[in-house]
């Protein structure tokens, strides 16, 4: 099995268990805004301390970063902010597991914005596969409590936020893997911590700003909630290490589509953690998702 799909698979790991302790974060203690600048606030500084120890380890200099790099990092970093507050207010109106197959619309579009911003396209079939995902997509947005036909509740909040946070994803991902390939190095670890210094920093110094104007009390809220906090912090250190290294080895449409495995994950978290239950229409929607992603990695 290639390294990039290891190396996915142990994202999705990371990134289930961070929104796990995430939506205990923003359901019980803080905001949608504060549980996802726990994850900087707690995560940059290790990136941070390591970024020097790897240099020495690896007996390199820190690479240059042109221009175009810290425009996709600073995108890429926006974007995952943005991503991750509408997914934990998913989680407010829907339970775990749907939450997390809306967010993963982010496979479905990311190959839209691959192609647009880096020119790295996909072939038909996997376009027939997307258009499967889809249709699971607009078969999750039918809201139990709704009325009327499901085209008319398409403007329904849980799918505008849903696919606002796939939008969002897509768009970091792919900013992620331009930023990547910006840094003039064979070495792909390398490559991505540089990357991700760059980027926790710019977030964590961001959203610090941001909460300190608008939501000052919420960081005080992060600081008390460090035990469960930090560990969304090395949740997160994990899975970005992860997710970023996989960037620099493939196009980023496939390693968010091996990364929809995360569904299964999400699955048992909600049936045991959580003791959700879905209805036969949610899972009808998760299951065309999930024949979506498979497709996508058989196809492309």
């Amino acid at each position: 099995m290639e390294t990039w799909v290891l190396l996915t698979f142990g994202a999705v790991t990371f990134q289930t268990l961070r929104f796990m302790l995430q939506k205990q974060l923003s359901t019980v203690a803080l905001s949608a805004s504060g549980a996802t600048f726990a994850r900087f606030l707690y995560s940059a500084p290790l990136v941070l301390a390591a970024l020097p120890l790897v240099l020495s380890v690896k007996g390199a200099a820190l690479p240059p970063m042109p221009w175009l790099f810290w425009i996709y990092a600073w995108i890429g970093g926006a974007t995952q902010i943005l991503a991750t507050v509408f997914v934990l207010l998913i989680f407010r109106s829907r339970n775990f597991a749907v939450g997390v197959t809306l967010k993963k619309t982010e496979v479905l579009l990311t190959a839209l914005v691959s192609l647009i911003v880096l020119g790295e396209g996909v072939s038909i079939p996997a376009l027939i596969a997307i258009v499967v995902g889809m249709t699971g997509v607009l078969v999750l947005s039918n809201l139990p409590e709704g009325k009327g036909a499901w085209w008319k509740r398409l403007d329904s909040r849980a799918a505008v936020l849903g696919i606002g946070s796939g939008v969002f994803f897509a768009v970091s991902g792919v900013c992620y893997r331009g930023a990547t390939l910006q840094i003039a190095s064979d070495d792909a670890f390398l490559r991505a911590m540089v990357t991700l210094a760059a980027v926790g920093t710019s977030q964590l110094i961001g959203m610090g700003a941001w909460m300190a104007l608008r939501e000052p009390g919420q960081v005080g809220k992060v600081m008390a909630a460090w035990r469960t906090a930090g560990l969304v912090g090395l949740a997160s250190l994990g899975g970005s290490l992860c997710w970023f290294t996989a960037f620099t080895l493939q196009n980023a449409t496939y390693v968010y589509a091996v990364g929809q495995s995360e569904v299964i994950l999400s699955l048992l978290a909600s049936y045991v953690i959580f003791r959700e239950r879905l209805s036969w229409k949610e899972g009808v929607g998760i299951a065309l998702v999930t024949v979506s992603v498979l497709s996508l990695i058989l196809l492309v």
